[in-house]
């Protein structure tokens, strides 16, 4: 089946078989590698991509459900290339990550998340979180590096004598 998918903002056109899930899509028919396979049920989160800017898991949609929507991958949300996103740049400065395989996923939900309140409570960063799993890090410091990125963007567009 010949679809065209949205994908970090370039439309690619594609042949997919009809039961391809946009995880196998993205990750075997585009090298784009930062959506993980971990337990392909959509329990672990590991695959989470945004999906008209909501983080969905790309494990349990196919392919052919992301006609006519933007996809964005932890490769589209950086701002130029060899550049981070102010929240990769969080998770860096917190050690928000530790192996690394849940964190591109909780980049994406922590986009998502600060694109709809850019001043979420603890209690809604780990409510957003909850649904993707980490084994490494115990949670403190992902919740610590999305509270200073929803700080960071908040005063990203004040002068500078007006930040605090």
């Amino acid at each position: 089946m010949r679809i065209e998918l949205d994908i970090n903002g370039a439309v690619r056109e594609l042949e997919v078989e009809p039961r391809t899930t946009l995880l196998d899509c993205l990750r075997d028919q585009l090298a784009l590698t930062g959506a993980h396979a971990g337990c392909e049920h959509g329990v672990c989160g590991a695959c989470t991509v945004l999906f008209d800017g909501v983080a969905v898991r790309s494990c349990l949609m196919f392919a052919v459900q992301a006609q006519g929507s933007a996809v964005t991958t932890i490769e589209g949300v950086t701002p130029g290339p060899g550049e981070l996103s102010v929240i990769q740049d969080t998770f860096c400065e917190t050690h928000g990550m530790q192996c690394g395989y849940c964190t591109p996923a909780m980049v994406l939900v922590a986009h998502a998340l600060l694109a709809d309140n850019p001043e979420p409570t603890r209690a809604e960063i780990v409510d957003a979180i909850s649904g993707n799993i980490c084994r490494c890090t115990g949670y403190a410091q992902i919740v610590e590096a999305i509270a200073l990125a929803a700080e960071r963007m908040r005063g990203a567009n004040r002068p500078k004598d007006a930040r605090k």
